[in-house]
């Protein structure tokens, strides 16, 4: 494919730096020791139509004075029901028959870890680890590791705001093998993390991740995810989340041909949208 410029990881970065020169706010010491977030989504339908959504994701989270651990699970399984209706008899007697036959139509999974170390009032460095599977974006395995710095512009119990820029190394092993695509590649990899509470009860986060390949710069990624929550006690909330994932590059899919195949690209965007419970600990 044909490189570009600038780069979107390159404009991001060349934002965050103009951000860095602006004045800090004051911010309040985080909470030191341990918490973990569960978060539950189950979604049935039944009758003509049969489909069951399961999504879990859990976030466990230490903090020191100045640094913290992050580790970060998640899974989501959809399956549908597909029904195969017959009829024997004749067109004044007969009988229906029905046979459902549960297919899997959407999964991913995904776990990853990162530790950040404060190094100045307002600059951290990173790194991190994470490995993740999307089949039916056509995502086998995928192992990535991170290491960098980046700015934190204010982060109390009101508003969060941080910005950081990292060196990628990615093993990516795909569904169907991408005869031009590499295995293994170096990348540059730019997130904005964004929190805001509303209310009292309301809190709303955005966090977008940003990567790309510099192996071949067209091979783009971006990660949005928007969210919502709403407190129902001290430790239950209710949650709303809407998910984008965007590939430039995306992963290649077989399909036939006559008596062969062809390789054709799946769709660069992905929405999911989630309702979870979710309690805190």
């Amino acid at each position: 494919m044909t490189a570009y410029s600038p780069t979107p990881v390159l404009v991001l970065a060349t934002i965050f730096t103009i951000l860095g020169s602006a004045p800090l706010q004051a911010q309040d010491e985080a909470p030191r020791g341990w918490s973990d977030v569960a978060e539950l989504t189950f979604v049935f339908t039944g009758g003509n139509a049969s489909s069951s959504t399961l999504g879990i994701k859990n976030t466990f989270d230490h903090a020191w004075a100045n640094a913290a651990f992050q580790v970060a699970a998640g899974a989501v399984r959809t399956e549908s029901g597909i029904a195969t209706r017959t009829a024997t008899g004749t067109p004044d007697d007969f009988v229906v028959t029905e046979n459902t036959d549960t297919e899997l139509t959407a999964e991913a999974y995904f776990i990853k870890t990162r530790y950040d170390r404060t190094v100045g009032s307002d600059v951290f460095v990173f790194g991190g680890a994470g490995w993740d599977r999307n089949t039916f974006a056509g995502i086998q395995n995928r192992f990535s590791f991170v290491g960098g710095a980046g700015h934190t512009w204010f982060n109390n119990e009101e508003h969060r705001l941080k910005a950081d820029l990292g060196a990628t190394y990615t093993i990516q092993d795909d569904v169907t093998e991408d005869p031009n695509a590499a295995d293994a590649f170096l990348g540059l990899r730019a997130s904005l993390d964004f929190f805001a509470k509303l209310t009292t009860s309301t809190d709303f986060t955005s966090v977008l991740v940003v990567d790309e390949s510099l192996d071949e710069t067209s091979d783009v990624r971006a990660d949005w995810t928007g969210s919502i929550s709403v407190a129902m006690s001290t430790r239950l909330a209710l949650k709303t989340s809407l998910q984008v994932l965007w590939d430039n590059d995306p992963a290649l899919v077989a399909v036939p041909l006559g008596a062969g195949q062809v390789l054709a690209p799946l769709k660069t965007l992905d929405r999911t949208l989630t309702l979870a419970i979710v309690a805190k600990f």
